[in-house]
């Protein structure tokens, strides 16, 4: 007669890493999207001196930009550009469905190429492009090109929104670690190639059970300096271009607040917003 069942082993049982959600630990890890849209926010009332309404979120991924944007009042409303259909509906499932019904219904998402994001994707108020995604453009004609579109698509006074990184760090084989709730991120710059600046980079998620979660986000990119970036928003039609640094906490680090500069100094990393008016 079998006796009682054995309780599962250790060993049988999945890892940490195996349960965990690369979405979720990356949104929790990478994005500060209530920073993000307060400076959005705060910045086009003070350029423009209206509030902006549409906003449209380029390389979206999961919306979660665009849905903190749409939870700021009832007039907001946010359109997502992305290629991945996939990741497109983990945002659908794990972030629409936390809006409110009136809210979901300010929320457009297209899975398309940001370079032709359509009638849909035009007239809006500010275009963002963060966490470095539009370093996917390699090359001068094709990163012009997107600027052009994204100018093309902005209200007759909207508002182009990037973010930056840069510093002698950036071009450095390196692996970065820092400790979130219950994981630790791991930034992993793996290659750099200083003839084309070709970047390739890698997000791994460690946990305490010693697995990990190898190549969660894998980054194929050009490095670009911040001179030609702003040099190729005038070639694509921007008259203006500011560059917000990120300010010290006198501890080696940022203190997340970020003010237009026009000398930079040269710290071994560093991060910038760029807004560019047409």
């Amino acid at each position: 007669m079998p006796g009682p069942k054995k309780p599962e082993s250790s060993r049988s049982r999945k890892s940490r890493a195996a349960r965990a959600d690369r979405h979720d630990l990356y949104q929790r890890a990478v994005q500060d999207v209530v920073s993000e849209v307060d400076f959005v926010e705060g910045e086009f009332k003070r350029i423009r001196g209206r509030r902006a309404a549409l906003i449209r979120e380029d390389f979206c991924g999961t919306a979660n930009t665009s849905c903190e944007w749409v939870r700021r009042g009832p007039s907001h409303r946010a359109i997502g550009v992305d290629l991945d259909q996939p990741t497109l509906d983990w945002g659908i499932e794990h972030n629409l469905s936390k809006l409110r019904p009136a809210q979901r219904e300010r929320v457009t998402l297209l899975n398309r190429n940001v370079l032709s994001p359509g009638r849909e994707g035009s007239g809006v108020d500010a275009v963002l492009a963060m966490n470095f995604s539009y370093w996917i453009f390699k090359t001068r004609p094709l990163m012009r090109r997107y600027f052009e579109s994204v100018r093309t698509s902005l209200a007759s006074d909207g508002l182009f929104f990037m973010d930056f990184y840069g510093g002698p760090d950036s071009v450095k084989i390196m692996r970065e670690r820092r400790p979130c709730r219950g994981f630790t991120y791991v930034w992993d710059q793996s290659r750099y190639d200083a003839l084309t600046g070709d970047y390739t980079c890698h997000i791994h998620f460690a946990f305490a059970d010693g697995s990990r979660m190898r190549n969660a986000f894998t980054y194929e990119w050009r490095l670009w300096s911040l001179v030609e970036i702003r040099e190729l928003l005038a070639e694509a039609g921007f008259g203006r271009s500011t560059v917000y640094l990120e300010g010290d906490d006198g501890k080696g680090g940022g203190d997340g607040k970020f003010v237009p500069a026009s000398v930079g100094e040269n710290c071994l990393a560093w991060l910038a917003y760029i807004v560019a008016e047409p």
